[in-house]
This record gives C-alpha cells, structure tokens and sequence, in this order.
C-alpha cells in the first residue's frame, strides 16, 4: 500500500521537525509587515531631519507613531532572527556549535527588541 503514496501525501509531513512551514509563513508575514512599516519609518524619520531632540521625542510619544515604531522594531528583530537562524541551519555543521550560535542570535535579537521597546515606551510616557 505504500506504494501508493504520492510525493505530496509525504511531504505533508513537513519534515523531521515538522515545524519548516510554520517558520517560512512567520518569516514571510514579518517580511510584508517589513514593506509597510519600513515605507512609514523612512517618511517618520525624513520627517525629522531637521528636528531638535524635543521635536524628535515628541514625535515619538504620539501614540500612533509609537505603535508603529514598536510594530516596526518587533517585525524586524523577529525577521532579523529567523533569518540568521535559516543561515546558520545552511552552513554551520557542527552540531555544539549551531546549537551555542543559535542561542546567542536569539538571545541578541530578543536583548535587542526589548531594549529598543523600552526607549520608545520610555518616550512615549514622557520619563
């Protein structure tokens, strides 16, 4: 009966892991999230080119502004580490290693996302 079995019938399975199409969809949503929110970043940031830092901090505590400053920061830490991850699956072998490098591109990416979270909320309260 095996026989009968299709190529597609088994790649259903999405591999050993079984997690390949879940991580490719999340890194093409944090990818189209990218488009629109890096189009508003740019015009954000041309924005204030001329601006003193209290022109640039009140633009930020706008709730708008920091809502999308936040969205933008989450999308690309999270793109940023699913991307690094897929790079070091591909080409670091050793198995100690990928595992300890993979960690630490989490953890920077994680380090990263919250620190930058933490200024713009620090901002948009006003401390």
């Amino acid at each position: 009966m095996k026989q009968f079995r299709t190529p597609l019938k088994t790649a259903r399975g999405l591999g050993s892991a079984k997690q390949g199409l879940h991580h490719w969809l999340v890194q093409r949503y944090t990818a189209v999230a990218l488009v629109f929110l890096a189009l508003w970043f740019v015009y954000f940031v041309v924005g204030l080119i001329h601006a003193d830092y209290l022109a640039a901090t009140d633009a930020i505590a706008k709730p708008w502004n920091a809502t999308l400053l936040v969205a933008f920061l989450v999308a690309m830490f999270w793109h940023a580490q699913l991307g690094v991850q897929v790079v070091l699956e591909d080409y670091v072998h050793a198995p100690l290693t990928a595992m300890v490098t993979q960690l630490l591109v989490r953890f920077i990416c994680i380090l990263g996302a919250l620190a930058s979270v933490f200024a713009v909320v620090r901002i948009a309260l006003g401390n």
